[in-house]
């Protein structure tokens, strides 16, 4: 959530950034309202202030025997304004918070301008593009043919989007989620938890899911309860409604979950295998931090995702996102892309976000500064540290071989205990 305080005050710079982001429109009503609000709080606190002090005529009044009944009289007028006035107030600061919890991030200084993906630029890139001496196979077909992966079942049991993971490839995909923790916790930055897989409306409010993408989201009408569209949601709530001290910051978590997610409004774009799914594995990467560390915790936080896929000898680059292609709470976002030798084309891995105190005003997040004792809000980032699905479809691609296998990369045949995938089994 914004600062309503900046906006009052900033108005032309807010909407200059909120126009970067294609939103600018939605600044249309608030500062009115904000002033309204203001206004009513002043002349109630005035109000107020007139019923004490009627309070005290009364009493003097009725002391000296004298006339009290206009005094009365007043005192009601000013309760039933003051009753009035509060109602008001209610109502204008419930649709201040709803307006407010509409708006998207301000995009930070760093981040170009644009509104699409043409827009963005890439950073850096690593490696070389696999080149194979044979037509490559799609991670469909090698799915296929190794009988690592079933679609067909998985929409049989549930729906599209739903895949079953078969002998080798639920070994391969339960070896990358360790791999992942593991790499994370042993480099002695992150601290791995076990979070709940559904969470409740506050905490999707918080991290900025709700209310603008509650279609994408599954959800227990009798609970009102959601499952998660990724472990950001569950980790970054650990710390809802909490004054955190300085000498803690940062604080840096990693955790495994499923995560689900409607893909509401993807129809027609490619969906084949795992390029688009339903449900899927992912290890999260999530900091607090003090404001002022945020963007080189930032930097690392990218640092530590790419490092993994340069582990494993796969090809990738960093993308800065643009202003309008940027999710909805970030001040600044990195995509991570890896190259798919099959489909052609870089294939979106990661997202490395700092979120500055956009989610940390929405969650309650504070820390208090040793020098001057005084709360403020943390700045909150994350990033997949890794996904498996599209991890998957590039592994696959990479590493196989001009008669059907495919190869495990050296760092996870700990993890696996093979080194080859074939039509026949593991070896």
């Amino acid at each position: 959530m914004l600062d309503i305080r900046f906006i009052r005050e900033n108005e032309t710079e807010a909407r200059r950034l909120l126009d970067m982001r294609g939103q600018a429109l939605l600044l249309g009503g608030l500062l009115s309202l904000d002033k309204r609000r203001r206004a009513l709080i002043e002349a109630t606190d005035a109000q107020k202030a007139r019923r004490n002090e009627l309070s005290r005529e009364i009493s003097e009044a009725a002391k000296r025997g004298g006339e009290i009944s206009d005094l009365k009289e007043e005192s009601r007028r000013i309760g039933d304004s003051i009753t009035a006035g509060d109602a008001e107030l209610k109502a204008i600061e419930n649709d201040l918070e709803s307006r407010l919890l509409q708006i998207p991030n301000f995009p930070h200084a760093s981040v170009p301008p644009g509104r699409t993906a043409e827009d963005n630029l890439v950073v850096r890139e690593w490696g070389i593009k696999p080149v194979l001496d044979f037509t490559p196979k799609d991670h469909l077909a090698l799915g296929k043919e190794l009988r690592i992966f079933d679609f067909e079942r998985g929409t049989k049991i549930t729906g599209s989007g739903f895949p079953v993971y078969h002998s080798a490839g639920a070994v391969l995909e339960r070896s990358l989620v360790n791999f992942f923790l593991d790499f994370h916790r042993e480099r002695g930055t992150y601290t791995e938890v076990t979070v709940p897989f559904v969470v409740n409306r506050k905490s999707l409010i918080g991290t900025g899911q709700l209310p603008k993408f509650e279609e994408d989201l599954y959800l227990s009408n009798t609970d009102d309860l959601f499952l998660i569209p990724t472990a950001e949601v569950p980790i970054t709530n650990l710390h809802r409604d909490e004054l955190l001290n300085e000498s803690e910051l940062p604080i840096c978590y990693c955790g495994y979950t499923p995560c689900f997610r409607r893909e509401a409004g993807s129809y027609g774009k490619d969906t084949r295998g795992f390029l688009r799914v339903h449900q899927f594995d992912k290890v999260e990467m999530v900091k607090f931090t003090r404001p002022e560390d945020s963007y080189a915790e930032h930097e690392k936080m990218t640092k530590d995702a790419t490092a993994i896929l340069e582990s494993l000898g796969l090809h990738y680059r960093v993308v800065l996102l643009c202003a309008g292609d940027m999710g909805f709470g970030a001040a600044k976002c990195y995509d991570i892309e890896i190259w798919s030798p099959a489909e052609q084309k870089w294939l979106e891995i990661s997202s490395c976000s700092n979120f500055e105190a956009y989610q940390a005003r929405r969650a309650n997040i504070r820390y208090r500064r040793s020098d001057t004792g005084k709360p403020e809000f943390v700045h909150t980032l994350n990033g997949s540290g890794l996904a498996t699905p599209r991890l998957l479809v590039c592994l696959l691609e990479t590493y196989q071989n001009d008669d059907g296998t495919v190869s495990v990369p050296d760092v996870l045949k700990k993890y696996t205990g093979f080194g080859l995938i074939t039509s026949s089994g593991v070896r």
